[in-house]
């Protein structure tokens, strides 16, 4: 898969999984995204793809490198609809 499709699809899940915060973008916290199943089975690599994501201003969330269990209460915010 490229990068640019796995980055399109993590929208999309950021989308199904998160909520709407009060300036209106979707949000999601990364154990929610690491830990959901539908998730697991897309991307084989989430940290490198929400890296990406953020390289490209498409997300964002406080950090550089999100590691499972120690990162699951870190918000990522969807910066584009």
């Amino acid at each position: 898969m490229n990068v640019e499709h796995e980055v399109t699809l993590l929208v999309e899940e950021i989308k199904r999984l998160g909520t709407v915060d009060d300036s209106g973008h979707h949000q999601v916290t990364f154990g929610e995204l690491f830990h959901d199943d539908r998730c697991a089975n897309i991307f084989e690599a989430l940290v490198g793809t929400l890296r990406a994501a953020k390289r490209k201003k498409i997300v964002t969330y406080d950090g550089e490198l999100l590691l499972q269990g120690v990162h699951d209460n870190v918000a990522i915010k969807l910066l584009q609809n």
